[in-house]
């Protein structure tokens, strides 16, 4: 694991926006075309991006044939559930409450990674833990009532995002010894396979040609969801210390709130303000340099910087 770098901040700003602007698109996609056939059609158009991304930084595409079992657990806890299960929910939640649900992962990853993985959380990353979870909670003040019709659709955001945190604790002990963009491509190329069988199998009936929406949905997720941002993650996931890389991500959210409150016209209350600043402190407390990194870095810059 690495320390906190520029390149980090970087491309974690660049998560942020893509993942958090996405969860209007995903619901203006999933209210055009089929989500499970939606989902397939942009993970075959993004892979190629992803596979044109390795030949042009030199990457190797193998993965020794010993190690495909592990592969496929990784796939199916990081991958899989995930995009199976989420893009079901949203249909029944909006794209601001869904995006809340599904970014209660840093928590649930905190979790297993003190219950199952012997990691230990210092002072500042409990309050950093503790400050998302509130914040969470305030986010979905408004929310409860809505929320009581359609219990399934908040329960399996809640699975999907559980699943999905005990895959990234999985990601950062991986034994597999290839780059984590070779990784990237063959989660997301098994995946989509997997996808395309669901979609056949269950909205074959449904199947229609997508409208200008469903295509600029389409897009967005191909390019900038599956081209970029699971890569992206990943990359995180394996280089950053466990609790700075997952509660890095817990600005999504609130991004996700109120590009969905923009596009949706929904009013804000005091409570999502309050949010966002909570989700600020909780990035801020595993982000910011620790008089120990500060100290490694004074008097070891190379090794700090790795």
């Amino acid at each position: 694991m690495s320390v906190f770098t520029p390149r980090h901040a970087v491309i974690l700003v660049l998560l942020t926006l893509s993942w958090g602007l996405n969860w209007p698109v995903m619901k203006l996609g999933v209210s055009h075309f089929p989500p499970l056939s939606f989902r397939a059609v942009s993970m075959w158009l993004g892979l190629p991006l992803l596979g044109l991304a390795l030949l042009v930084l030199r990457v190797p595409f193998g993965i020794p044939r010993s190690q495909w079992r592990e592969l496929a657990s990784l796939t199916f806890s990081n991958m899989l559930v995930w995009h199976v299960v989420a893009i079901l929910a949203v249909q029944a939640l909006s794209s601001g409450r869904a995006a809340i649900l599904g970014y209660t992962m840093p928590i649930f990853s905190a979790l297993w990674g003190w219950a199952l993985f012997g990691q230990r959380l210092a002072p500042r990353q409990l309050a950093g833990v503790a400050a998302a979870t509130l914040g969470v909670a305030l986010l979905l003040w408004h929310e409860v009532a809505s929320m009581a019709g359609r219990p399934w659709g908040a329960v399996g955001m809640l699975l999907a995002a559980a699943t999905w945190a005990y895959g990234t604790q999985r990601l950062r002990s991986t034994s597999i010894a290839a780059p984590t963009l070779a990784i990237a491509f063959w989660m997301t190329a098994a995946t989509s396979v997997l996808m395309t069988v669901l979609a056949t199998a269950f909205e074959r009936e449904r199947w229609h040609a997508p409208d200008a929406q469903a295509w600029f949905a389409v897009g967005y997720n191909a390019v900038l969801i599956f081209g970029f941002a699971h890569a992206a993650w990943f990359f995180l996931a394996r280089t950053l210390p466990p609790v700075a890389s997952t509660l890095s991500v817990m600005f999504i959210p609130v991004l996700g709130t109120f590009s969905g409150a923009w596009w949706l016209n929904e009013v804000l209350h005091w409570q999502d303000w309050t949010a966002m600043g909570l989700m600020v402190a909780a990035i801020a407390s595993v982000l910011w340099p620790s008089r120990a990194a500060d100290a490694l870095k004074r008097t070891d810059p190379t090794r700090a910087a790795r």
